[in-house]
């Protein structure tokens, strides 16, 4: 049973109560915003809580032990709030929720229902349903190493140890045109060979998808003209004239890590683990069974 402080119950206990619900978001790039379901503004917690975004809950679901406690919150889009463009783009995605319930009448007196992250966002022509995951969803993550062929590191990382911050790392690229195929033509990459960004990251730093980070699929060079493909289209049209900050990508291989970076004393995959096909494999006349290496050299 949940406990309140004696001002909160008495409220309660009155039979005439002044509740409200309201919520603060907290974007993983700082941006934070207030709601409420009352309808006028009210501060809470030092946040103010807006009361036009039309923001309402769904049932709140709370568990015992380590579940994870679940919950929904509707809401209307809203351009200067909540606005289908930021949502396309994952500017919420992960961000932190606190949900409270509050005396209108006595904003100080507030009672803390929920506090996690917003999870899967589902969006309408006027309005979206995000799921809200509680704090224990964290410890559902898997932990830990796989035993690979390819490294298991992050690309810059400090298992991984490649400076990223250089010259012939990274690179500014402006879209020249956009192809039929999807690919872009961009300007700025003349000193790269083909291939060298697939694998990498395209951070959009001018346009309509300011902010945004994508993986590049292709990096072709054809007639001269560099091409960027991306896996994932941007959530808003591509237009001439963008740029993106472009750093150099990897396949997590052993020979590109040898070769592309002269970084294999920090290779963090098992090259030499045996596949599938040795786990099935069978003795068959003419093998050499001795005992020694399976590998050559």
């Amino acid at each position: 049973m949940r406990a309140f402080d004696e001002a909160f119950q008495a409220m309660l206990d009155s039979g005439v109560t002044t509740l409200a619900r309201c919520w603060r978001i907290v974007r993983r790039d700082g941006v934070r915003f207030g709601f409420t379901d009352h309808d006028r503004d009210l501060v809470v917690d030092g946040q103010l809580c807006r009361a036009a975004t039309g923001l309402s809950a769904g049932a709140i679901d709370h568990s015992t032990g380590l579940s994870v406690d679940n919950a929904v919150a509707l809401g209307a889009l809203d351009d200067a709030a909540l606005n289908e463009a930021d949502i396309a783009a994952g500017r919420f995605d992960g961000a932190d929720v606190t949900h409270w319930i509050v005396n209108w009448a006595n904003p100080s007196q507030v009672v803390t229902l929920f506090t996690g992250s917003i999870g899967e966002i589902r969006r309408g022509t006027v309005g979206f349903e995000a799921e809200l995951r509680g704090l224990s969803e964290r410890l559902n993550r898997p932990m830990g190493r796989a035993i690979l062929r390819q490294c298991d590191a992050v690309l810059g990382d400090a298992r991984c140890g490649v400076t990223l911050d250089t010259s012939d790392k990274r690179a500014v690229a402006t879209v020249v045109s956009v192809r039929g195929d999807g690919l872009m033509v961009v300007s700025g990459l003349g000193a790269f060979d083909a291939g060298w960004f697939e694998h990498g990251s395209y951070r959009w730093t001018g346009g309509a998808n300011d902010g945004q980070r994508h993986m590049v699929k292709r990096h072709e060079i054809v007639d001269g003209l560099h091409l960027i493909g991306l896996w994932a289209a941007p959530s808003t049209a591509i237009s001439a004239g963008d740029t993106a900050e472009v750093t150099v990508g990897c396949d997590r291989r052993a020979s590109t890590c040898k070769a592309k970076f002269q970084n294999f004393a920090n290779f963090r995959g098992f090259p030499h683990v045996p596949g599938e096909d040795f786990a099935i494999s069978y003795p068959v006349s003419g093998d050499v069974m001795d005992g020694g290496s399976l590998r050559n050299g």
